[in-house]
């Protein structure tokens, strides 16, 4: 058969277009790459929640304002995955998260000089502008580089550096806190972001498949008529829902770990250093095991949204061994109910973290992941206050109750609002990995 010009590129084409492996092997060093950001993202958030033991008592701060503190950073960073990712959508994956880390590296940096908790909710407000693009630009990334069957293993990679920074922040922090003063801590936090930003020009294309027509279609804040398909869409709400419901868990754990360590357990900062990294390996392997295990399902045949909806309803059990961890004696106990309540998030979150780029096209995924993780900070932004007051006024109890309970309701949400088939079609949804779908 003679070929037609919609399958034989031109000669030009051909020599514009890289080989196949070459891109192939491009796609996975974009996204390693990104797991770094990600990990170097979650050290200089870590930062201030490791040594908060050490900080609170220097100035005197009680678990109120230290949840004031906390929750200045989740107002910006929620309100920048919304702003970030329609902003994402327009200047590009590259430069934006370029943009992003030079920022959270600057503000880190900057911290090192804080000396009242008004100069630490302050700075904290600021470093969440920076890293709330983090997770809108690698999910884009992901969207325009990888096709159905890899996205959730490319997505568990990256996700899993969130992990990674924790565990690399609970190791490191404290101990270059004792060695040099806690003031260090955040300067050598910053200066990590500098390091990544020449490895991402370096590896990053300065054009993706899907760029241009990504800035000429994008979204606009203003221009309700581009929102309007996305906002009426079920699945929308399944993803905003479902995020909502899940982050404020990994908040908590996040934020909090390393001052209930001190509080119940009496942890000291060495000991914090020798075991709270522990639960953030669980975390990564749970990142790991729901992306294989997804995307192992989908390559057996079973379609794109089942088995993303499987491994949700499956990964909500592991998040109830929160409540024995706060209820058993022994601190090594705890622990162990600790890692498998993180190993069950992590691998839920991976799922919700696909489910944009299953469902919509890549020019709005930072849109549509940019609006979830705005209602998802608002969210955490009042459990991580709650846990302040529960705290004073009574234990962390029922924070840990709520933390395992509520996942439910988020599974709930994304199995009755995302249909697994069915559903017309409109131009904001993906219709070539999932074409059953919308």
């Amino acid at each position: 058969m003679k070929p037609t010009a919609n399958t034989q590129p031109s000669n030009d084409e051909q020599l514009k277009r890289p080989p196949l492996s070459v891109r192939d092997r491009r796609r996975w060093w974009i996204v390693w790459t990104l797991l770094c950001s990600t990990a170097i993202n979650y050290i200089n958030r870590q930062t201030l929640s490791v040594l908060a033991p050490l900080i609170s008592k220097q100035f005197h701060l009680n678990h109120s304002q230290l949840s004031d503190i906390f929750g200045a950073f989740q107002v910006s960073y929620a309100l920048t995955w919304l702003v970030g990712g329609v902003f994402l959508d327009i200047v590009g994956t590259r430069l934006g998260l370029s943009i992003g880390v030079i920022w959270w590296s600057l503000v880190s940096i900057v911290t090192s000089f804080a000396n009242s908790a008004l100069s630490f909710g302050v700075l904290r407000f600021l470093l969440g502008i920076g890293e709330g693009l983090n997770w809108p630009g690698a999910s884009k990334a992901v969207a325009e580089h990888f096709p159905a069957e890899e996205r959730s293993i490319a997505v568990a990679i990256f996700d899993s550096g969130s992990s990674v920074g924790g565990a690399i922040a609970a190791l490191a922090i404290p101990w270059i806190a004792l060695q040099f003063g806690w003031r260090f801590a955040f300067a050598f936090s910053g200066v990590l972001g500098f390091l990544w930003l020449a490895l991402w020009l370096a590896v990053y294309p300065r054009s993706s498949p899907r760029t241009g027509e990504a800035r000429s279609n994008s979204l606009r804040l203003g221009d309700t008529k581009s929102w309007l398909p996305i906002l009426k869409r079920r699945e929308t709400w399944g993803i905003v829902l479902g995020r909502s419901l899940t982050d404020p868990i990994w908040w908590f754990y996040v934020f909090w770990l390393p001052q209930y360590l001190s509080d119940t357990r009496g942890f000291s900062l060495k000991e914090i250093a020798i075991f709270a990294w522990i639960p953030f390996v669980a975390a990564d392997l749970g990142n790991f095991a729901g992306g294989l295990t997804s995307g192992a399902l989908v390559k057996r045949g079973m379609p794109v949204l089942r088995a993303r909806k499987w491994l949700c309803v499956i990964s909500c059990l592991p998040m109830l061994a929160g409540i024995p961890a706060v209820l058993v004696a022994s601190p090594f106990s705890a622990l162990g109910f600790i890692c498998l309540a993180l190993f069950g998030y992590a691998s839920w979150s991976t799922m919700g973290l696909t489910l944009p780029s299953d469902l919509f096209r890549a020019e709005v995924v930072g849109s549509v992941t940019g609006l979830s993780g705005l209602a998802a900070g608002l969210v955490s932004t009042l459990f991580t206050l709650l846990v302040g007051t529960l705290v004073d006024r009574f234990s962390y109890l029922p924070a840990f109750v709520l933390a395992a309970t509520v996942p439910i309701v988020a599974t709930v949400c994304i199995v009755y609002l995302i249909p697994t088939a069915g559903g017309p079609r409109l131009g904001v949804m993906r219709t070539d990995s999932v074409p059953e779908q919308v």
